[in-house]
């Protein structure tokens, strides 16, 4: 098979090394990928926005199957257009993949089909956000409904928080995302990242994940895409798991396709563990970043017979299997980040990798032929082990090996899990 994957995040490298390893694959591309994605495929310069050269590409090159990573070319339509010119797609429509590039959509959907979520309200201007806010209280959660690459959330624990983070949306923080505004109630509790694969109708559920929202140790400081993830997460136990997918991912499969809009690709629903059970916090159309790369670090199946029964809708047919052993990421970001950080930092080394132990690249570049920092979130060190401490301690060494100084990471990551392995 000829495979094309779009995106160039630590998300797309693990898919990306994950995919390598199947024997179905003859040629593998990625547009426009990084410097760790180039180790598994050839890149391609294509402007994924353009999405007529993206198909003129899969012409070019008789691409059987395209697997889209991040969310936006989903929420553009890159799908549907690659469908329509006759390509097998992993991925939602546009309509579909409104379940993350709307939270109020998918609000929605949560009140039509009974759905567990917080309460909530939508509003399109700050004076009836900032009324509704103070005849509720806080703790509150005000979000930006589209597209605000994982910051557009403000969990306000006091009633100034939650105003401000009403400015900050419609004064234009986080542009076009911030246009409409939900705001809805704080749900207590232990949160959890479920996977689950679907075709439209047939659904199968996947690993399930632990991601570290705040960028502070302790769970503190604003809120990022993620400073790190474990899998599996031990708050999903078999009959939460179950409840999952009977009160949450069955009715919104069933939701989607009344609507006229299946769905078929990867439903990332974030969950709140309450004393109720599992509610809804949002949904993600796309693997988590960094939970993917725990996931497929975890995965002994081979992944495009997976991703192709979702395109093909055959997902009836297969089966997937993990590894008992738990995985976790830390991530490394530039410092100053999620605000502002200095872009171009130079990475002087990285360390080799043993079995089990992975370093994905999230926001690196070449650069006069040497490695360099781009992004936010720029590593993601990778270990497996026994238990999650030891998954832990081998990551974390694994990082101390990365020689880059405007680097910072958490030092905490999974200290629920292994709390829970110390009592």
């Amino acid at each position: 098979m000829k495979v094309l994957l779009i995106g160039s995040g630590g998300r797309e490298h693990a898919l990306a090394w994950k995919l390598a390893q199947s024997p179905l694959m003859t040629e593998f591309y990625a547009a426009p990928g990084n410097p760790g994605i180039a180790e598994h495929a050839t890149l391609v310069a294509l402007d994924i926005d353009d999405h007529d050269a993206v198909v003129a590409f899969c012409r070019q090159k008789s691409i059987n199957f395209i697997v889209v990573g991040p969310e936006a070319p989903l929420v553009s339509g890159i799908a549907d257009r690659l469908r329509a010119a006759g390509f097998a797609v992993f991925g939602p429509s546009a309509a579909a993949a409104q379940l993350e590039g709307s939270k109020g959509f998918t609000k929605d959907i949560c009140a039509r089909y009974n759905i567990p979520t917080g309460a909530y309200q939508r509003f399109n201007n700050a004076p009836k956000a900032k009324a509704y806010i103070r005849e509720q209280g806080a703790p509150i959660v005000v979000k930006a409904d589209g597209l605000a690459a994982g910051k557009g959330v403000t969990v306000a624990m006091t009633l100034d928080e939650a105003l401000a983070a009403v400015d900050d949306c419609f004064e234009g923080a986080f542009g076009q995302a911030g246009a409409e505004v939900v705001v809805e109630a704080y749900l207590d509790g232990e949160e959890a990242s479920f996977f689950c694969l679907c075709d439209g109708k047939n659904a199968l559920p996947l690993a399930t994940a632990q991601d570290h929202k705040r960028v502070g140790e302790g769970d503190t400081g604003p809120n990022t895409g993620g400073m790190g993830a474990y899998s599996p997460a031990p708050v999903m136990t078999a009959d939460m798991t179950e409840r999952t997918m009977k009160e949450i991912i069955e009715p919104t499969i069933r939701g989607m396709a009344d609507s006229g809009h299946p769905f078929s690709g990867v439903f990332f629903a974030g969950l709140m563990m309450t004393a109720k059970g599992p509610e809804l916090i949002e949904y993600n159309v796309r693997f988590g970043d960094p939970e993917c790369q725990v996931l497929m670090m975890r995965l002994k199946s081979d992944l495009l017979p997976l991703l192709l029964a979702c395109a093909d809708g055959t997902l009836d047919q297969v089966a997937a299997e993990w590894t008992d052993d738990p995985a976790l990421t830390v991530v490394m970001a530039s410092k100053g980040y999620p605000g502002s950080y200095e872009k171009n930092t130079p990475i002087l080394a990285l360390p080799a990798a043993g079995e089990g132990e992975k370093v994905f690249h999230a926001g690196t570049s070449l650069k006069d032929g040497a490695l360099v920092a781009t992004g936010g979130r720029v590593l993601n060190v990778t270990a497996t082990g026994h238990t999650v401490g030891e998954a832990k301690d081998r990551a974390y060494a694994l990082l101390d090996g990365v020689k880059w100084e405007n680097g910072f990471c958490r030092r905490d990551i999974g200290w629920r899990a292994v709390e829970r392995e110390k009592a």
